[in-house]
């Protein structure tokens, strides 16, 4: 069988006397969109930070390559570089958009600011947005744009240090907060960003809107209580027999997720 990008193995972590996952097993493939759905509160941004080296678990092992992880990930130099975009962008409020879209060249590259500047206005029309907003800062961009600019940071790569460009992405919520219209500009970029950008063939998103989940997930992995009761395919959200998916996407009070869970 091929190789796990990234492998948890029995993980578990508890914040307080709260018990957010709960010896979870989850693989992650090479070329896989993966999408972890679930109700708000379940854990489904740990699970992202944890996979991203950011937070430990109490107990478990995480597998990179086939290698154990110890540690965080400033603790490893592993083979694979994980691009993580945060559900509010992240973006640094005191540079501009070309100073966040290169952050990571301009703190640990050698290239000229030309080039750089070069590489930023590649990435940028990658995700949409012309250069000229380059000089903007963060506050003077809508919402959306926001979240564009930080896809084009996660993408960013050296083209002269190619090992460190990153080869899957983590999506923490990427769509939350965005109308309809937005949405669907973002996860239509989600896609383009797999088919086009060279490199990040691979990512993993939490999302619990439906249509985010259906346009852009090959894989489903349902958690809930610290468990994954349920994995499948979108073409399996409307065949399944299983009770809580069929009522996490129908939206009903009536079924086994209850609402103080």
């Amino acid at each position: 069988m091929e190789e796990p990008l990234i492998e948890l193995k029995g993980v578990s972590k508890k914040f307080g006397d709260k018990v957010i996952l709960d010896g979870l097993n989850l693989s992650i493939y090479r070329n896989q969109a993966l999408v972890i759905i679930g109700p708000s509160g379940t854990g489904k941004s740990t699970v992202l930070r944890i996979i991203a080296g950011l937070t430990a678990p109490d107990e478990g092992e995480i597998y990179v390559k086939g290698k154990l992880r110890t540690g965080l990930a400033e603790d490893n130099r592993e083979s694979l570089r994980i691009a993580l975009v945060f559900q509010q962008s992240a973006l640094f409020d005191s540079l501009t958009v070309e100073e966040n879209v290169g952050f990571s060249l301009f703190e640990h590259s050698r290239l000229s600011h030309k080039k750089i500047k070069e590489i930023v206005a590649e990435k940028l029309r990658l995700v949409g947005l012309d250069d000229d907003i380059s000089e903007r800062y963060p506050a003077q961009l809508s919402g959306g744009m926001r979240k564009r600019v930080s896809f084009a940071r996660a993408i960013i790569n050296n083209p002269e240090n190619p090992q460190e460009n990153p080869e899957i992405i983590l999506y923490d919520e990427p769509t939350a907060g965005l109308d309809p219209i937005a949405s669907t500009i973002i996860e239509d970029l989600v896609r383009k960003i797999q088919k086009d950008s060279g490199t990040c063939a691979s990512y993993v998103m939490v999302s619990h809107q439906s249509s985010t989940i259906r346009r852009t997930a090959k894989r489903i992995v349902f958690l809930y209580k610290g468990q994954t009761p349920w994995s499948g395919t979108v073409q399996e959200i409307d065949t399944t027999d299983n009770e809580m998916i069929r009522q996490f996407f129908s939206g009903s009070i009536e079924g086994p997720i209850k609402a103080t869970d």
